[in-house]
């Protein structure tokens, strides 16, 4: 079969893009000339974040694509392919084993866009989301459904479901850039006191504890879905604070003494302060970090947290616990956060237990 392939080694995102026009829409126009569909590179996998590279190539990597199609046409869609894709393309195999299925078959996902959403996200987002489904989502299973490129979309239904998950309602993401400031406050005065009592071991455990907090806050106040923590520090180098803020949060994990971690802290946190005044978002004047008591260590100023609260009216998310945030900001299994039936099963009912009593 002819390719029109880019020389050298492509991107996991520009194979899929040539694959589709070369080979799978070819394939469907044959048999379905007026088959809406969409067809993308959605789901896992480092190319999705545009991350790829050689090592990428070990594993999972090849001819994926994902192809949305009508109810009632998954099956015949699916085994149209099976039967008429060729053996390679590119000189790459179109069907190969994955680490989550050993059998060796073609690897074009055909699912209806409400399928595929759900299978990640773990919850039907084709109709009203309210507080606590925006909760049980992480950033990653968003990813999974936002991030990847779109090759073609006749239908729309899969842009306009993509739109709708771009961010949150503002009442949540107040509601969850306040836990996020609530968790450094609780952790923040540790770090130094651990220090200061000569476990630097501990005091860095904390300090990397902060410094993810901190990291998922810097997504938040961009309006950015996080990845997990394989490609969290290099998708920061992309947020408009990085220049800033990357910087500032090396320091803190190079620091060798308590009091200089302390101090880089300091600076990290009142970048971020800054950011969240650039977002919109309320925020009390002067220095976010004030003294822990009388004690030599920093704490988080209670108004900023309560500020942020004050402007919630959402009658659900003022049920809410305060603190607790999103899944991802107080689970951190990674089976139960790519797990979506138990992630969402999980955070609904910590969320229903609390509502519930409140």
């Amino acid at each position: 079969m002819m390719t029109c392939m880019p020389s050298g080694l492509p991107s996991g995102v520009t194979l899929a893009r040539h694959y589709y026009r070369d080979v799978v829409a070819p394939l469907l126009a044959n048999r379905w000339p007026a088959l809406p569909h969409a067809a993308a590179r959605l789901g896992s996998g480092s190319d999705v974040l545009g991350m790829d590279d050689d090592t990428s190539r070990d594993h999972d990597w090849g001819l994926r694509l994902t192809l949305l199609v009508p109810p009632g046409s998954v099956d015949d869609v699916a085994e149209h392919l099976e039967k008429t894709l060729p053996d390679t393309y590119a000189d790459l195999p179109t069907r190969f084993a994955s680490t989550w299925d050993p059998v060796v078959r073609q690897r074009v996902e055909v699912a209806t866009v409400e399928a595929f959403v759900t299978s990640r996200l773990g919850l039907d987002a084709s109709g009203i989301l309210n507080a606590v489904d925006w909760l049980c989502l992480t950033g990653q299973s968003l990813l999974e459904v936002t991030a990847g490129p779109v090759f073609t979309d006749t239908a729309g239904t899969l842009t306009r479901l993509r739109e709708k998950l771009g961010w949150y309602p503002d009442p949540v993401w107040l509601y969850v850039v306040a836990a996020d400031w609530t968790r450094l406050g609780e952790d923040l005065p540790l770090m130094g006191r651990t220090g200061q009592r000569g476990d630097e071991l501990g005091s860095r455990v904390l300090a990397g504890r902060i410094t993810q907090t901190a990291m998922h806050l810097a997504f938040m106040l961009a309006r950015t879905w996080p990845p997990y923590p394989k490609w969290l520090g290099t998708m920061l180098t992309q947020l408009p604070v990085a220049s800033e803020l990357v910087p500032a949060l090396t320091t803190v994990m190079a620091a060798d003494h308590w009091r200089q971690r302390q101090h880089a802290m300091r600076d990290a946190l009142e970048i971020l302060h800054h950011a969240q005044r650039e977002a919109g978002l309320p925020t009390p004047p002067g220095e976010v970090a004030e003294p822990f008591f009388d004690r030599p260590f920093l704490g988080i100023r209670p108004e900023t947290v309560t500020l942020l609260l004050s402007d919630v009216t959402d009658p659900l998310v003022r049920q809410l616990p305060p603190g607790v945030g999103a899944v991802e900001q107080w689970a951190d299994n990674v089976k139960v956060l790519t797990d979506p039936t138990r992630r969402v099963r999980l955070a609904r009912h910590q969320f229903t237990v609390h509502t519930a009593t409140s």
